[in-house]
């Protein structure tokens, strides 16, 4: 799925694409609404780049087996694994 953002939005926002979803991952992460590689994924970068945006913003990282879990799924329907 796509989701357009209208020019006049990121315009408003002063963000080029790639800052409007690396806020939208952080945003979604910090909530718990995906996890660190669902996040790093939106985000357009590797789990470790994420992490290092994350720690910039000073955003501690909530990763449990859970989230481990899930990411091994999501890696399986991917064909990653």
């Amino acid at each position: 799925m796509s989701l357009a953002i209208p020019d006049e939005v990121l315009y408003a926002s002063h963000m080029t694409p790639s800052e409007l979803e690396q806020a939208l991952a952080i945003l979604l992460f910090q909530r718990e609404k995906l996890t660190l590689g669902q996040a790093s994924r939106l985000a357009g970068m590797s789990q470790l780049q994420f992490q290092f945006l994350l720690a910039n913003r000073q955003i501690p990282i909530h990763y449990d087996v859970a989230d481990f879990e899930a990411d091994l799924r999501t890696l399986r329907e991917v064909g990653r694994l």
